[in-house]
């Protein structure tokens, strides 16, 4: 994974939090990404199961792919959503799961708990719990979740293999992580990797794609199937990085060994 050699990790959470409260209270705002129905439709998402969950989860969602088909999320089974913003992947995951499962959400924004929960008081969605946490500790029992979700969410992290250790540990053996993210196609200099800015907007943070899926299989998992996403950056720093580093997003299905 990238050295970290002088990124200011408490100026990159206050940065991190700063973006996605504003993505939760005026998610129609310019951002370095696109946000909305229109992003989660262009990644995959299906406009009929968009259909069942709180629009303003779907208003703030700003994720990088889609993955929910590789989760294939049974009725009955726990589920803990690592990044889970204004809940539109969780929600969807508890569609998916039925009353008789369990969805856990977890983010350290304030602005996106709190509309999360709203969303899921006011839905009925009495399976769907969201808690104030890091996603580099999942917050439930060892062994306790048949499936870890994530979009978008462990590119933030300056500790990723700490992530996937986490995952792998709230997992079940042979549970499934299916997650979306950002990476890259060679490895980021130290004049992005330590601009928390950057890191902020999803691109800073960007690991190798070979030392991503390295990390994955690190913490005990066996990477099932690898996918490219048609994700597009919007501001000319953001395009800057994709063409010159090769930044994209990917969909990784794993199963826990």
């Amino acid at each position: 994974m990238t050295e970290l050699h002088a990124l200011d990790q408490s100026d990159l959470e206050a940065r991190v939090k700063d973006m996605y409260e504003r993505v939760a209270l005026a998610p129609e705002a310019d951002y370095h990404f696109e946000t909305g129905r229109g992003l989660a439709e262009h990644l995959g998402y299906p406009s009929v199961d968009l259909d069942e969950v709180p629009g303003p989860a779907i208003d703030s969602f700003a994720g990088v792919g889609y993955f929910l088909d590789l989760a294939s999320i049974a009725s009955g089974e726990r589920v803990l959503d690592l990044g889970s913003g204004s809940g539109m992947d969780s929600f969807l995951a508890a569609l998916a799961c039925g009353p008789t499962g369990e969805v856990i959400g977890v983010d350290m924004t304030t602005a996106q708990l709190a509309k999360a929960k709203r969303l899921a008081d006011e839905a009925g969605m009495h399976h769907v719990t969201f808690l104030e946490g890091y996603i580099e500790d999942a917050l439930v029992e060892d062994g306790s979740v048949d499936c870890v979700v994530s979009n978008g969410v462990i590119n933030l992290s300056p500790d990723k293999p700490a992530v996937f250790r986490a995952a792998a540990a709230a997992l079940r053996r042979g549970g499934r992580l299916a997650i979306a993210d950002i990476v890259s196609a060679r490895h980021l200099p130290q004049g992005i990797t330590c601009d928390a800015s950057l890191w902020a907007a999803c691109i800073g943070g960007a690991a190798q794609r070979d030392d991503y899926l390295g990390a994955i299989r690190d913490a005990g998992f066996e990477v099932v199937e690898v996918r490219d996403n048609d994700y597009r950056f919007i501001s000319d720093q953001a395009l800057g990085a994709t063409t010159t580093y090769g930044v994209s997003s990917i969909s990784v299905l794993a199963t826990k060994n």
